[in-house]
């Protein structure tokens, strides 16, 4: 680690308020292939699991072909956690410490969970009035909040988490994923320490 990097980790360290404990990160699939991405992608995960215990990836992708040539690679990426890879169909709740998502957005995944609770109605299973936020999560394929979002190159935020990150800190940076380092990731742990979070109110 560089002077720099020592310099913000220092900082972090005596922030009186607590880094994220769950840390998202947006990025495409055009950033997926420049050189050197996944190795970034592992780089990052090793810098986040210093603070954080959980951690999203979530991969913005425009033609839906690619989708299992993404899986594929992201499935077997050297992680020091367990990883969960998903993609636009899949339903199945997402648990493990690191999660990625390919193309699954968060208009699908909510429509996709009032789907099934409308399903659960219609068989009897759950009365209509007790639907409640709690059920709306349960049946999310990334039911966690993020405490923070980081997404590169571009103040634009996609169609991601819409439900779970309505309370996140976002953080934007115009640095490109291929020239992404951890001074980088640092300035935005640093800069979420600074916001005085409000929650909605």
């Amino acid at each position: 680690m560089g002077v720099y990097e020592r310099y913000l980790a220092l900082r972090i360290r005596r922030h009186r308020a607590d880094p994220p404990d769950h840390v998202a990160l947006v990025i495409t699939e055009r950033d997926l292939l420049e050189r050197g991405a996944y190795e970034t992608l592992t780089d990052f995960f090793e810098w986040a699991v210093e603070y954080a215990s959980q951690i999203t990836v979530y991969v913005s992708v425009l033609d839906a072909a690619a989708v299992p040539a993404l899986r594929r690679e992201l499935e077997t990426i050297d992680a020091p956690l367990e990883v969960a890879v998903r993609g636009p169909e899949d339903k199945t709740r997402a648990d493990a410490p690191i999660r990625i998502g390919i193309g699954l957005g968060g208009k699908h995944e909510f429509t996709s969970a009032v789907r099934t609770l409308a399903e659960r109605v219609e068989t009897g299973d759950l009365e209509p009035d007790e639907i409640d936020d709690e059920h709306v999560e349960d049946h999310l394929v990334f039911p966690s909040e993020p405490d923070l979002v980081i997404k590169t190159g571009a103040e634009r935020l996609s169609d991601f988490m819409i439900w779970q990150s309505v309370y996140s800190e976002l953080y934007f940076t115009d640095v490109n994923w291929r020239d992404f380092r951890k001074r980088d990731f640092l300035r935005a742990v640093r800069e979420y320490c600074n916001r005085s979070r409000r929650f909605g109110r």
